[in-house]
């Protein structure tokens, strides 16, 4: 991990095409600005763990929905 020191205001590269930018900063808090092209999808790393762990609960039951159906073919 890359562990950075900035200050409000100040921003972070990331290739050509993200810049992420301390818009404020207090106590214990810091707020954060991503600028990034609209193709590139942006989560809060617990909200994109839970579409990770829905989607592959999601494959889980469309496996054994095919499996179930492919038994209730040969029948």
């Amino acid at each position: 991990m890359l562990v950075l020191t900035r200050k409000n205001g100040e921003t972070i590269k990331i290739g050509d095409d993200i810049e992420i930018t301390v818009v404020a900063s207090k106590n214990d808090q810091v707020k954060i600005g991503i600028k990034a092209p609209k193709n590139v999808e942006i989560y809060r790393k617990e909200i994109y763990d839970m579409i990770t762990s829905e989607n592959q609960q999601a494959s889980k039951d469309v496996a054994g929905l095919l499996k179930f159906m492919s038994k209730n073919e040969k029948n």
